[in-house]
């Protein structure tokens, strides 16, 4: 034990939030207005992760594991690859390409 409490969602979120703002709008230089418009959040973060997760082709039982969901049909606005992930999935499976190396 380390005699720290934990971390409450509240506090975490607000930690996130904080320390993203600069990085959910690039484009704003003044110090004051990122604080206006905010950073991002956790379930924001969630989200991106079971995308990337899906991009890289986690299997089905381990995605429903870690995203905790009861069924895949709640997955499904996660399962949204991106063009490079598509492209990069093709590529991997085209056949012709196995027999050019």
């Amino acid at each position: 034990m380390t005699g720290r409490t934990r971390l409450s969602d509240r506090r975490a979120a607000e930690i996130l939030e904080a320390a993203t703002r600069p990085l959910a709008h690039p484009q704003v230089r003044d110090a004051v207005e990122p604080v206006l418009l905010g950073g991002w959040t956790l379930q924001q973060l969630r989200h991106s992760a079971l995308t990337h997760e899906a991009e890289e082709g986690t299997n089905m039982p381990t995605w429903l594991a870690r995203s905790r969901h009861a069924s895949v049909r709640s997955l499904e606005r996660y399962a949204r690859p991106g063009i490079d992930a598509v492209a990069d999935y093709v590529a991997r499976r085209d056949p012709q390409a196995r027999h050019r190396t």
